[in-house]
């Protein structure tokens, strides 16, 4: 009898225990701080005597953002970068469609630009805060005099901005898709086009660690199959057999470190080639950040996102007639 008293009792004990730690680990989660890649912009200068106020602002901006432990500046020689090769104009004046592909080509989610404004011997700084996935604006704004201090009415602004970011920052930023909604969404932009036979190969590394296993290429070869796609085996297939080869190069890299947390930075590069004639179907790449506890499974999260997000744009090119 005290048997079966105690066996029962024993097993209530430990599914109180586990269901304690579900909770434990969920509040966790929930309470794990949400970092936002975020990319400074020059600010555009309105008024005559605003004359190289908007490189000065946004300098002093960017140094104020980049000690908050719950933000990621993306690097102001990476984003110049960009513009460079893109021919985009750092004016402050930054489109839905440029916004998109800063984020895109740098991993920033948030963007950070605006203007410096001079009126009568009022200055006005005021940043727009936009997301980069969903093209959305938050404002942040500070004004002051024009002979004022402008380390201070920079460092009220960097307040506000950091706030709004802080609290804010789930309005900017898109909800990561499901895997399920991404594959639904894929089979509906292929239709019933007839698939070509793919052989996937990307090579990896985490820069100053050993690769354990290719995440872009596992989450490429996931997809296809998924979306009916005739994937040949790289260890037991014949390369040859394939209608287009899928190739890449992807790598990540220590950012910075928040608390417990690691930010870790990747870039992949995929090309699509017509096997038989070496000709180039399509090429895309994508930076991404991801934050994990552990800074090799933060390297794996970003490539995989990374892989994700080209396949998004890159495979319903491969059925087109």
């Amino acid at each position: 009898m005290l048997r079966r008293t105690f066996v029962p009792a024993l097993l209530a004990i430990v599914l109180l225990s586990s269901t304690t730690l579900r909770a434990d680990d969920d509040k966790q989660k929930d309470e794990t701080p949400s970092v936002y890649p975020v990319a400074v912009l020059p600010f555009q200068e309105r008024g005559r005597e605003a004359a190289e106020l908007g490189t000065q602002v946004s300098d002093l901006l960017f140094v104020g953002l980049v000690t908050n432990p719950n933000l990621y500046l993306v690097e102001r020689e990476d984003v110049k970068k960009l513009f460079d090769e893109q021919e985009l104009n750092l004016s402050g004046l930054v489109s839905p469609a440029q916004a998109t592909q800063v984020g895109h080509l740098t991993g920033a989610k948030i963007i950070v630009t605006g203007s410096v404004i001079v009126n009568g011997e009022n200055l006005y700084l005021v940043a727009k805060v936009i997301g980069t996935e969903t093209t959305r604006v938050l404002g942040a704004s500070a004004k002051g005099r024009l002979d004022d201090n402008l380390d201070g009415l920079v460092e009220r602004l960097t307040a506000d901005v950091s706030k709004t970011i802080i609290e804010r920052g789930s309005e900017l930023v898109a909800h990561p898709a499901k895997k399920k909604d991404v594959i639904a969404a894929l089979k509906k932009k292929l239709g019933k086009s007839k698939r070509p036979s793919v052989w996937i190969e990307v090579s990896e590394r985490h820069i100053g660690q050993a690769t354990i296993d290719p995440a872009a290429e596992t989450e490429l070869t996931l997809l296809c199959r998924e979306l009916g796609f005739n994937v040949i085996d790289r260890e037991r297939g014949d390369r040859n057999s394939a209608d287009v080869l899928l190739i890449g190069e992807g790598f990540s890299q220590f950012a910075s470190r928040h608390g417990n947390l690691h930010s870790v930075k990747s870039r992949l590069e995929l090309k699509a080639v017509e096997r038989e004639t070496g000709r180039v179907i399509a090429i895309d790449r994508e930076v991404t950040v991801a934050v994990d506890l552990a800074e090799q499974i933060a390297g794996k999260a970003a490539l995989q996102e990374a892989g994700s997000q080209i396949a998004t744009r890159l495979l319903p090119k491969l059925v087109q007639k």
